[in-house]
């Protein structure tokens, strides 16, 4: 027990240190990505404060395995530096008892940040969303950069020479407006406001002292100029990821259900197409029947009834492929639901994978600073992640199936690891003279020291 304690001590500073680390590193890249969106839009510390802890969930979640790996590089590392794997050996200590705790503690984390994935992930998530979106609603400016054209309003190109803080007034606005075909459209203005309409759908942009430029025909040679006073135009929101639900403000994605709610859709969706094949099976009948139909007797009325046959042959084969692109439409959101289950076990999994992979590294690079523990983690983890995400893309193409998407990493990981644990094993064995002895035929000795003295 005093060995295993000591062990695990090894392995507490270089955890909290790399999982402190990595997650400073997550929470820079997050505020250089969203500080131009967040500073000087009057926005509330309290505010920004709560977006980057609620998007702290998913950086906990990428950060903790990388940290197992990191302290199991860096305290194996270090054991091995100052030789006490090989006192433990020479103790008869071998590396399995040596990893016995590491891993019994792999697991113990590997328990917790399953439920931490599976219960408040994906309540942050949704929290971040919402809040996301309280920002835009109250900041549609936010998108708006002064004396850059922004383009992320599908059809219009705005430039706009000077934004407010605290407002959402504009100064110098130019619009090209694209969503004419065959006209092109120019408005300036002094002045505008920029806000949502009610139902959140549309942004409401009203200008003030400008002008309409108009060049369309043929060949874009009517052209028309309109000065006005005030101006409206209703531009769509798509642009702003603005989602409503029925029944709530706000709708839920994957990333934000645990895996219990993800089943209820994938139960519900393999029913649906269920019922969707039955009617196919069903459609199929009526189409055979409608084929097999007897011919009439008269040619005026065999006809009437074969256009009719046709007629309803093309409902019924119209209404067939409705059916199978209903049943492929929930087929890839059964595998894009089925993928984020398989992650909110891979992921967690990790922790396990990467002390069987770490543990014989560390031994081997004999180095316990944080610089070789840091460059082997980043090489691993940039692996694993490539794995996860191409994974992921292929699995949502029903490419591979969810399972393979998600636990491939972890396969072959776990391979390597059993691999390189079992040759650093059978490396540090002690060799037992006494059993060596018994493969050595007798009067060997006797023989070799009579050749030694003919010498």
């Amino acid at each position: 027990m005093i060995l295993y304690r000591h062990i695990l001590r090894s392995h507490v500073a270089p955890f909290l240190f790399g999982l402190t680390v990595v997650t400073f590193l997550f929470v820079l890249q997050f505020v250089m990505r969203f500080i131009d969106q967040l500073v000087g839009k009057g926005l509330s510390t309290w505010v920004i404060v709560e977006l980057m802890t609620t998007n702290l969930a998913w950086m906990l979640v990428l950060a903790v395995p990388m940290a197992v790996l990191v302290s199991t590089l860096m305290a194996f590392g270090s054991l091995s530096a100052n030789h006490e794997i090989t006192s433990m050996k020479a103790a008869g200590v071998s590396l399995y008892r040596m990893m016995a705790p590491v891993l019994f503690a792999s697991v113990v984390i590997t328990v917790l940040l399953f439920f931490f994935d599976n219960d408040v992930l994906p309540e942050a998530n949704h929290r971040a969303k919402v809040l996301t979106t309280d920002i835009r609603r109250k900041k549609p400016t936010l998108t708006l950069v002064s004396g850059l054209f922004s383009q992320e309003i599908s059809g219009y190109s705005i430039l706009v020479r000077k934004t407010f803080e605290h407002s959402n007034d504009l100064e110098g606005v130019t619009i090209y407006d694209y969503t004419t075909p065959n006209t092109s459209v120019l408005i300036t203005a002094e002045e505008g406001t920029l806000s949502f309409s009610p139902d959140y759908r549309h942004l409401i942009m009203n200008l003030h002292r400008g002008e309409i430029h108009e060049l369309g025909g043929e060949s874009f040679k009517d052209y028309r100029r309109i000065r006005f006073e005030r101006h409206r135009i209703a531009m769509s929101a798509e642009g702003f990821e603005f989602e409503r639900s029925s029944e709530n403000a706000f709708s839920r994605g994957d990333r934000e259900l645990s895996i219990q709610a993800m089943m209820t859709y994938v139960d519900s969706l393999k029913a649906a197409n269920v019922q969707s094949r039955k009617r196919v099976e069903s459609f199929f009948n009526q189409l055979s029947a409608v084929r097999s139909t007897p011919r009439r007797d008269t040619a005026i009325s065999a006809a009437v009834a074969e256009r009719d046959s046709l007629s309803r042959v093309r409902v019924i084969q119209g209404m067939i492929e409705s059916e199978k692109s209903l049943i492929a439409y929930n087929e890839i959101h059964i595998d894009r639901y089925m993928v984020e289950v398989h992650k909110k076990y891979a992921l967690p999994a990790a922790c396990f994978v990467f002390v069987i992979v770490g543990a014989p590294l560390g031994m081997m690079a004999r180095r316990g600073n944080f610089g070789v523990a840091a460059s082997l983690s980043f090489g691993f983890f940039l692996f694993y992640w490539a794995c996860l995400i191409g994974g992921e893309k292929l699995a949502d193409r029903g490419l591979l199936t969810p399972f393979l998407g998600m636990w491939c990493a972890n396969i072959f990981l776990t391979i390597l690891g059993i691999y390189l644990t079992i040759r650093s094993a059978r490396e540090m064995r002690a060799l037992n003279w006494k059993k060596l002895l018994r493969f050595v035929p007798r009067g060997w000795f006797a023989l070799e020291s009579e050749v030694q003295e003919t010498r």
